[in-house]
């Protein structure tokens, strides 16, 4: 079994840091205050947004196209007993371990281009994955590849999102305009884009099961948590504010959601290249 000590830390976030978890089993979210002028042009998009639910700003938001990247989308792991960590920019913190044995690896931010006149923060995330099913994968497949070498093969990575190891996606909204639907409507998008790729053009219905598990009723303010999680068997369970919605039983569009944050096109590039730093890292323990 794996231990839960946590071997890595991530660098202090230069905003103020909301308060830590108290234990790896409590999920709580704080957010720091953000100021942001925008232009006029912008102000009125956002307005208009808000108004109505089906405001083009807000279907794309989440789409598959790939945000601009910044330095704040990366952190930097080291040594520490941290039982929490902030993403830097927006202080939304997630717990090092959820679940029995899954860690935290990497922390990254969604942004999306508003109009072309600013960038907004979409949502903050959190990558973890189970550290045995990942050590299992090193040492059955690449136990004679150096750790130092794992994350630029593109095999190893592609054998992370298609072996049977149990992992999650954590969603924080920061965009406090984002309702149910915009987030349905874009990984309509995003993930059937992903299907097409790895699965061809007859994947509609295991698309539509996914996307109707984000019904109208849910409500997802600002620092709302959505969970992806990936459990055995190739099985997506979808969570929302630590309310089980429902699942479906997939590899390909478990493969289809990874893909968005470690595939070769990911929503931010620093935070892919950080999780797979510390899952290379994981094999020195092999």
């Amino acid at each position: 079994m794996v231990s839960f000590r946590f071997p890595f830390s991530f660098s202090q976030p230069s905003l103020p840091k909301p308060p830590l978890a108290t234990s790896s089993s409590s999920f709580s979210v704080s957010a720091v205050a953000v100021t942001v002028t925008v232009g006029a042009a912008a102000a009125g998009a956002a307005i208009a947004a808000s108004r109505n639910p089906r405001h083009p700003i807000l279907d794309w938001v989440f789409s598959g196209q790939r945000s601009s990247l910044s330095p704040w989308g990366s952190i930097t792991l080291a040594e520490s007993s941290s039982e929490s960590v902030a993403e830097r920019k927006t202080g939304f913190s997630f717990p090092a371990t959820i679940g029995d044995s899954r860690r935290l690896l990497g922390v990254g931010l969604r942004k999306k281009s508003l109009l072309g006149l600013k960038n907004i923060d979409v949502y903050a995330f959190g990558m973890y994955a189970d550290c045995d099913d990942v050590k299992k994968l090193v040492g059955e497949k690449y136990g004679n590849i150096p750790a130092s070498e794992l994350r630029g093969n593109k095999a190893f990575v592609d054998d992370l999102m298609e072996a049977d190891i149990k992992m999650t996606i954590r969603l924080q909204i920061v965009y406090g305009k984002l309702n149910i639907r915009s987030v349905r409507n874009a990984f309509q998008e995003s993930v059937g884009n992903r299907l097409k790729k790895f699965g061809g053009l007859d994947n509609d219905d295991l698309l539509q099961s996914f996307t109707a598990l984000f019904k109208d009723e849910y409500k997802i303010p600002r620092s709302s948590i959505i969970d992806l999680t990936k459990e055995a068997g190739h099985v997506l369970s979808v969570a929302i504010e630590g309310n089980h919605v429902g699942s479906v039983k997939s590899q390909l569009l478990c493969r289809s959601i990874l893909d968005l944050y470690i595939g070769e096109e990911p929503f931010d590039r620093n935070a892919r290249e950080n999780f797979l730093d510390n899952v290379a890292s994981l094999a020195l323990d092999k």
